[in-house]
Order: C-alpha cells, then sequence, then structure tokens
C-alpha cells in the first residue's frame, strides 16, 4: 500500500510505502477489544471507598432496651438498616488494571492501523514545523489537508506545534513512541509526520 505525502499547505510531495504487512480477515480483533479494555481499565483512581459496620464512629450501647418499648428490637447504632450507619458490601480501593502481554498489545496495534489505512483515515506530511506557536497557524494547516471532525497528529515533539494545537477543538497531540491501540481508534483522522510514521513502522516491524 501507498499513502500520498502532502505538504502543510495540502500540496502532494510524492508517495510512502507501507512497509508492515497489513493484517488481513479477523485476525487480530480479539486483541483489540482486550488491549482496549485493558486500556480504559488502567485510567480507572480505583479510589472509590465506603464504610462499613466497623468504620462507622458509634458505640456499641444498645440505642434502647430489648422489649417494653415497643419498638423493634435494635442493637447497634451502625446498622446498615439505620442512617449515617455502615454500608454493605460497598465499594473499596482497588487496582483494575488487566495484564495484556507485549504481543497481544503489538497485533493489536497493528490491527488498527491495518483497518485505518484500509478506510483512507491515515494522512502523512513530509513536516510539521510551524512558524509560530499561534493557533491560527495550526488552524490554516487543518484546512490545507481537509481535516474535518476529531484528529490526532503524531508527530516528533516540538514547542511551536504543542502551543499550536492545544486550543484547537478536537485535536490531539502524541509521538509514535507512545502511540497505543485506543489513540488510533478514537479519533476521525490520523496525521503523521513522515519521520513518526517511518518510526511507527519500526516498532511495528519488531516480532
Amino acid at each position: 500500500m501507498k499513502l500520498t505525502i502532502k505538504d502543510i499547505k495540502g500540496k502532494d510531495q510524492g508517495e510512502l510505502e507501507v512497509k508492515f504487512p497489513l493484517i488481513e480477515n479477523g485476525k487480530g480483533t480479539q486483541a483489540v477489544h482486550d488491549t482496549v479494555v485493558a486500556y480504559q481499565a488502567a485510567q480507572r483512581m480505583g479510589t472509590a471507598c465506603t464504610k462499613n459496620v466497623g468504620d462507622v464512629a458509634g458505640t456499641n450501647k444498645k440505642p434502647w432496651r430489648q422489649k417494653g418499648t415497643g419498638r423493634a428490637r435494635a442493637g447497634s447504632f451502625q446498622s446498615p438498616l439505620w442512617r449515617g450507619g455502615g454500608v454493605v458490601f460497598g465499594p473499596k480501593p482497588r487496582d483494575f488494571t488487566k495484564k495484556i502481554s507485549r504481543n497481544t498489545r503489538q497485533l493489536a496495534l497493528r490491527k488498527a492501523m491495518s483497518e485505518r489505512l484500509r478506510a483512507g483515515d491515515v494522512v502523512v506530511v513530509d513536516d510539521l514545523k510551524l512558524g509560530s506557536g499561534k493557533t491560527k497557524e495550526m488552524v490554516g494547516v487543518l484546512k490545507a489537508l481537509e481535516l474535518k471532525g476529531t484528529a490526532l497528529i503524531v508527530a516528533p515533539a516540538d514547542k511551536n506545534l504543542t502551543l499550536a494545537t492545544r486550543n484547537v477543538a478536537d485535536v490531539m497531540l502524541t509521538t509514535s513512541d507512545v502511540l497505543n491501540t485506543y489513540d488510533v481508534l478514537r479519533p476521525d483522522k490520523l496525521v503523521f509526520t513522515k519521520n513518526a510514521f517511518e518510526q511507527l513502522e519500526a516498532r511495528l516491524g519488531k516480532e
């Protein structure tokens, strides 16, 4: 598969051959699912906490005597049936992370990239060096590339690029060495610099 390389003005600057083999058929679908679930689980704080009967402040004294009051029997102010009492089977702090093997993550990323390439959702530009960090300049680049909806820009770290994109709605910025399956699947379009795409190919080419 070949991709057209564009400049920041939207003009064609040649072609780029995709070097890693695209995944065909249904292979890798489960790996993508498992990887995305693990990624989203890892984002959870896991800090929800409730007090059970033993944690609630109180006393061991009975609220009233066992018999003779006409009221139901009660033995504790901390009862879950009472307002301010303990919570039955409530959440406690926990770790939601799931273990995913390196081979599974690699397969999932290759599968996700294969599908986005076949769908024509990947744009490659020769470079994304901006003259300043002004938002207006980045908006002009997006218009020249005819990008609509959400977009993920994958490019080497650059101060001007970071400043120019941080106030643009629905545009995210990352680098090829930390790109993951969830990042690939989330936006409408993926914008790679030529250098960043080659670095990603090197990652995907490793067995």
